[in-house]
């Protein structure tokens, strides 16, 4: 149980690494075509967060107390079948030509577009792809123990910053369930042998929200501090400006519920064929 406990932070942060947060995907009218869909997603650098949802499928294998190692190169060939950069565009193209609405994307890709977007964009993509996560970590941490240490402003921007970005909180939520479905399709795939029901892993999930909590809010502080130090802090007022207007949180709940439900998706269908590799564990 204890060890089971400690695997969900390992697949937390993974995700918080990769920039997800949300799970309710809303329904729009007048949605944008998938031409437009494709620029948009390039000068956002949503296809880029997008592509980093494949890192976080080496700590899959921890989740059920196994190692990457233990699979050698049939492991990589599996996350790579899985994971698949077209096939995961290829769906969040599809979910949005149907509900991003065009002032939302007109909106959203004005900003990016300008000076100011493109140096984030090209800062934000840096990060996604940065193998290293526990690294990235630590150097975040550092940075904001020194603007802690220094009573910088900059440490209250990139609370504004993620609130904006989760501004409905389900982030925690929306981890818990890619957990959920995960183990369970890990259980009934017959990888691992669950030691708990469903409603026992619900409630072990339900036990560890608090300190699961606060883990992801200080992941996502590092991986801010991370990715806009090269930034001043007249850059970052106007970033969360923006990320704090309407259409632009109509924007990130939606692009936030696509990456919930391409992650959910890929993490049931690795667990289902990692039975092509042939091991297992009791957790």
């Amino acid at each position: 149980m204890r060890q089971l406990s400690k695997r969900f932070f390992l697949l937390a942060r993974a995700l918080v690494a990769c920039g997800f947060v949300a799970l309710v995907l809303p329904s729009f009218a007048q949605a944008a075509d998938r031409s437009k869909i494709e620029a948009f997603l390039e000068v956002t650098g949503f296809d880029v967060a997008l592509d980093s949802i494949a890192l976080s499928a080496s700590d899959a294998p921890n989740m059920l107390g196994l190692s990457a190692s233990d699979f050698g190169s049939d492991w990589t060939r599996l996350s790579r079948s899985v994971f698949d950069k077209s096939k995961m565009r290829d769906i969040a193209l599809e979910i949005l030509t149907e509900t991003l609405e065009d002032d939302a994307l007109g909106h959203a890709a004005q900003f990016y577009a300008s000076d100011l977007g493109q140096r984030l964009v090209a800062a934000e993509n840096a990060a996604h792809l940065v193998e290293e996560g526990e690294i990235k970590q630590i150097a975040g941490q550092r940075i904001i123990a020194d603007l802690v240490k220094s009573g910088s402003a900059r440490l209250a921007l990139y609370q504004r910053m993620g609130q904006a970005i989760d501004a409905a909180g389900s982030g925690l939520k929306s981890v818990q369930e890619i957990q959920f479905r995960f183990l369970m399709a890990a259980s009934a795939a017959g990888i691992i042998e669950l030691q708990l029901d469903a409603p026992g892993l619900r409630a072990l999930q339900r036990e560890q929200e608090p300190e699961m909590r606060m883990s992801m809010r200080a992941s996502s502080l590092a991986a801010s501090a991370y990715t806009y130090q090269g930034f001043s802090d007249t850059d970052l007022e106007l970033y969360v400006e923006a990320l704090e207007t309407p259409l632009m949180q109509r924007v990130y709940e939606l692009l936030n519920a696509v990456q919930f439900e391409i992650t959910a998706n890929r993490f049931e269908e690795l667990a289902f064929r990692m039975k092509e590799l042939g091991q297992g564990e009791d957790i």
